[in-house]
């Protein structure tokens, strides 16, 4: 599990261990547990002298950092080299940021054309992946939501708190629950399938509707959370995206639930 420290990460290999299964994961800054190891993926060498020394059967890569290209895109190519190195199936975690939002709802067969350096480096990732490593999945996936440890979530309380800022009424995404999205990496990683997977939740929602459901889960006072639009603020990024994964649903048995569905459940 490369990136197993973040929010996903951890959910994957939970996941993972209570189906029995051995999970050794990665880190760069903070160490998620015993059985992880210390890698910078920014180096070639060290990634593929790590993934042959533990050969793990499934590389699931969900490690990135927004302001680094060469985390993202980089990285991303030598944690596909090495999984091809040794004949691992490689699961590699992709975003929404690869398109622009012109065209709004986007299936697989969309052509990235990404707007932000971001984006381009998850853009780039994929190519790489899909030059090195055909037989690998891709899956672009959008907001995730981890029962209270997300940053979208920390943003709400944050701003229902006074904090400055505010949440897009006219940035729509398709916001998805972590242990939904690692379970259907988890499921991935266990089938044939390969190429690209959109894997995100049923639900488009505005980011300022998603903050109004999670300080209504989590009982803060929605009307503190301050709107704008990104139209014409200066913020770069795309406006409309919303994946569609009607494709990759059929082929799984996980379902991906919509945010005003899981956002019922109160954070424990």
């Amino acid at each position: 599990m490369v990136g197993g420290s973040g929010l996903l990460g951890r959910e994957v290999t939970r996941q993972a261990r209570c189906a029995g299964q051995r999970v050794a994961t990665t880190f760069h800054r903070r160490r998620p547990d015993t059985d992880s190891h210390h890698v910078d993926i920014r180096d070639r060498d060290a990634v593929v002298a790590l993934v042959r020394a533990v050969r793990p059967a499934v590389v699931v890569n969900a490690a990135y950092q927004q302001s680094d290209w060469a985390t993202t895109a980089d990285g991303g190519t030598h944690v596909a080299l090495a999984a091809a190195d040794i004949g691992a199936r490689l699961v590699h975690v992709s975003s929404d940021a690869v398109f622009s939002g012109a065209a709004g709802r986007y299936d697989e067969t969309r052509v990235p054309d990404p707007i932000t350096p971001y984006g381009a480096a998850k853009a780039a990732a994929e190519t790489a992946v899909r030059g090195i490593t055909p037989a690998a999945v891709i899956a672009r996936t959008s907001l995730i939501i981890g029962h209270g440890d997300s940053q979208h979530e920390r943003q709400v309380h944050a701003l229902a708190g006074g904090a400055t800022g505010a949440l897009f009424t006219d940035d729509l995404r398709c916001p998805v629950d972590v242990a939904d999205l690692a379970a259907a990496l988890l499921e991935l990683a266990a089938s044939p399938h390969a190429g690209i997977h959109h894997v995100a939740g049923a639900d488009a929602v505005s980011r300022h509707e998603l903050g109004v459901l999670i300080a209504r889960r989590d009982g803060l006072d929605e009307s503190a959370l301050p709107r704008a639009l990104r139209t014409g603020s200066g913020i770069p990024g795309p406006v409309d995206v919303r994946l569609d994964s009607t494709n990759s649903q059929a082929r799984l048995t996980t379902r991906l639930r919509g945010v005003r569905e899981f956002l019922l459940t109160p954070c424990r």
